[in-house]
């Protein structure tokens, strides 16, 4: 790789024009690290493209001169998978001027955006249209539809929906030497071949730059249901959740589940939360319905399969919303999380999946094996739990230093790593692997997985310049 000189700087200057670039080192630095301020590293420059045109350009410029690329949308992530190394010679190429909602297809239900429209406002453009983009999560007041199609975001109704590889039907993609695939047919049935958009679709810009994607829009929702229930364990929760499903059907939206400590943080740390039920409970559940029909009587339907599931011994005690207001306050218990967790000092984030049956085991078996190796580390577990992604985070022990909780993180992850291999599970389900788990990923998948993406990556970047360091440890791609 190379480095970049005043000669490159130019043309690519002469792409982007005045406004498509940043090389103020002070103007750069919301590019170089991200949100948490767990990662951090340098950049030869920032461009900012406008058109996928412009991309591609600037593309070719870089693969002829050996310059690496890190491609950024919203640099929501959180493994580090939009944040340059601390070499100083690659160049990121932030999307979010690519803004433009390029069309709305209302009789075939899709809509056509760029990469840089941040997620609440393809939301909003949908609502606007009397439709529906399902995708919801913490960051979508800031996170991009091009991140989320690089990592493949999930959020919270992968229940009824699924993640970003559902309700994606077409791509547009800057290939590593600067060519362009316009691959943005809204077509549900393509039997040609290989389905190229999911190579790209979570491989966090490692074989191309998304540009712009062709989504698939749904039906608005005009009646909810949202309620808070105190579990005796997470196996009430799956039994819980199976019987709200069977009831319900493709009404169940939503299924959060978290422990205790974790409503513990929200109620210290994030201002105007309140415990929804009078006694505390070990764990508790967030289940929300909806219906494309007005007045849908939702309420009395969830109601009384939580009186049946009260009398199973699922459930101890429960809150339904009366309104939008209180269910949206019961959804900042569940969003406030990970803020919350942050207030007390260094922690480490697992997003792994397992099995939905297998989650109370999961959960049984790797808390003690944690108390035992590493007494009292505080747990926080939640999640999503109908589709069994676990955010399953630690923070220190009360009292203990930073830099002691910090020197255990590696043995911590492996404990965790290695039960979610037992359980057939994967260490990253949403997130990503970014640069904080390649290694990890070498170690708990199958090595013929590793060997297929590696020839995958091989074939479409062999120089790699595309986001090096991700997702294969560099130099190993």
């Amino acid at each position: 790789m190379s480095s970049l000189n005043d000669e490159v700087f130019q043309r690519i200057e002469r792409v982007v024009g005045q406004a498509g670039w940043v090389r103020d080192p002070q103007l750069m630095q919301g590019y170089l690290t991200d949100w948490r301020n767990a990662y951090q590293g340098q950049a030869a420059l920032v461009v900012r493209p406008a058109t996928t045109e412009e991309v591609a350009e600037v593309v070719r410029i870089c693969h002829d001169a050996q310059i690496a690329l890190v491609p950024q949308g919203g640099n929501t992530g959180l493994c580090g998978g939009s944040i340059p190394d601390a070499s100083g010679n690659q160049v990121v190429l932030s999307l979010t001027r690519m803004k433009r909602i390029r069309d709305i297809d209302l009789a075939n239900e899709t809509i056509t955006v760029e990469a840089g429209v941040i997620l609440r406002q393809l939301q909003d453009a949908a609502s606007q249209a009397g439709r529906l983009f399902p995708l919801s999560l913490g960051a979508e007041g800031s996170c991009t539809v091009g991140g989320n199609l690089a990592t493949n975001a999930g959020g919270t109704a992968v229940l009824r929906y699924g993640n970003m590889r559902e309700l994606t039907l077409g791509l547009e993609v800057v290939l590593p030497d600067g060519r362009v695939w316009n691959g943005l047919r809204g077509l549900r049935k393509d039997n040609t071949g290989y389905d190229l958009k999911h190579l790209f679709i979570g491989s966090e810009g490692t074989l191309g730059i998304i540009t712009a994607a062709v989504l698939k829009l749904f039906p608005a929702t005009h009646s909810t249901a949202t309620a808070w229930v105190a579990l005796p364990s997470p196996q009430a929760a799956v039994d819980l959740i199976g019987h709200v499903r069977s009831l319900c059907a493709d009404r169940l939206t939503g299924f959060e589940m978290m422990s205790r400590q974790s409503l513990d943080f929200v109620l210290d740390h994030v201002a105007g939360c309140t415990d929804p039920l009078e006694a505390k409970h070990p764990w508790y559940a967030l289940i929300e319905l909806r219906d494309t029909v007005p007045d849908a009587s939702l309420a009395p339907l969830l109601e009384n399969g939580l009186a049946h599931a009260f009398e199973l011994g699922w459930v101890i005690d429960a809150v339904l919303a009366g309104s939008q207001a209180q269910a949206a306050a019961l959804w900042a218990l569940r969003e406030g999380i990970s803020e919350a967790q942050n207030h007390e000092g260094p922690s480490l984030k697992h997003d792994i999946s397992v099995p939905v049956s297998r989650i109370p085991e999961f959960i049984e078996r790797t808390d003690r094996a944690l108390q035992q190796d590493f007494p009292g580390v505080r747990i926080v577990s939640y999640g999503h739990m109908g589709d069994g992604n676990l955010h399953y985070n630690i923070s220190k022990p009360i009292g203990d230093a930073d830099a002691s909780f910090k020197a255990r993180e590696q043995a911590i992850m492996q404990v965790i790593y290695r039960m979610t291999s037992t359980f057939n599970g994967s260490i990253s389900a949403e997130h990503g692997l970014g640069q904080a788990k390649p290694e990890a990923a070498v170690r708990f998948k199958d090595p013929l997985e590793i060997e297929l993406m590696r020839a995958i990556k091989r074939t479409l970047d062999p120089a790699g310049l595309m986001n090096p360091g991700k997702v294969f440890t560099a130099g190993l791609e």
